[in-house]
């Protein structure tokens, strides 16, 4: 994902509600959200890589995955698919120790990246960059994560959590978001970050959904998560221009 914005409330009915935007190489090929035959996982498929973007587990195991922007981060040697990071840790005996871990050795194998991962009533994000790695547990209330820290106000992230915000004051969150995920306006170009790539590259990629004939928003998804440990996933796919490609309604796994 290159977008997430999600409202997370442990204590409540409704712990996870989320919207996200994966942007990515049209050609790059995946899968559309399934259930995985190979492992008990609900999401898109990297069928280049072999992992994902964004995933859940029966239980009520959450993870979600964005990469860093930063042309002053060096990706090693022989890196690997961040997308296998999402299936491990969905599949990690011991989540916690698990990340604990890749915070302070295994992240440095990989070009930058934010992982999200829920374990019940626990949100972890733990963030690779250029000049640290850290891992935090997440508190309760509106969030937001694009290709930097958590919450860095990103432009086309401030605007996203600001429409998850009224989505849910007005009820029907998800149909409120389905369209604000959409949303094609670009930034100002005084509101830009400067990630090193340029400011026509930084102006073409600031909005929520991103249009381009070869690299675009190829899925948006909806997630919301119950207190009884059921987790429905909902994603509309698109094709180069934004070309609707397909749509799963909900699919879902439970405790």
């Amino acid at each position: 994902m290159c977008l997430i914005v999600f409202d997370w409330q442990p204590d409540s009915d409704r712990p996870l509600r989320l919207a996200a935007n994966r942007d990515e190489f049209h050609a790059r090929p995946s899968a559309a959200l399934h259930h995985w035959q190979d492992a008990p996982l609900l999401g898109g498929r990297d069928l280049e890589g072999g992992g994902t973007w964004l995933a859940a587990t029966p239980g009520g195991r959450f993870a979600a995955l964005t990469n860093v922007r930063d042309a002053h981060l060096a990706t090693p040697a022989r890196a690997p698919s961040r997308g296998e990071l999402v299936t491990a840790a969905l599949q990690a005996a011991e989540p916690q120790r698990w990340l604990q871990n890749l915070a302070t050795a295994g992240a440095q194998r990989y070009a930058g990246f934010n992982l999200l991962l829920r374990v019940h009533d626990r949100l972890w994000v733990l963030h690779h960059g250029r000049d640290e790695t850290t891992l935090s547990e997440v508190t309760p209330g509106l969030h937001g994560l694009s290709n930097a820290a958590l919450n860095t106000p990103w432009p086309k992230l401030v605007r996203a959590r600001k429409a998850l915000r009224q989505a849910l004051a007005d009820g029907d969150w998800q149909t409120s978001m389905w369209q604000a995920m959409h949303d094609t306006r670009p930034a100002a170009d005084a509101e830009l970050p400067d990630t090193g790539v340029g400011l026509a590259t930084e102006r073409r990629l600031s909005p929520i959904f991103i249009v381009g004939e070869t690299y675009g928003t190829r899925a948006t998804t909806l997630v919301n998560a119950t207190a009884n440990g059921v987790i429905e996933i909902a994603e509309r796919r698109y094709a180069g221009m934004g070309v609707p490609e397909g749509e799963r309604v909900s699919e879902s796994v439970s405790a």
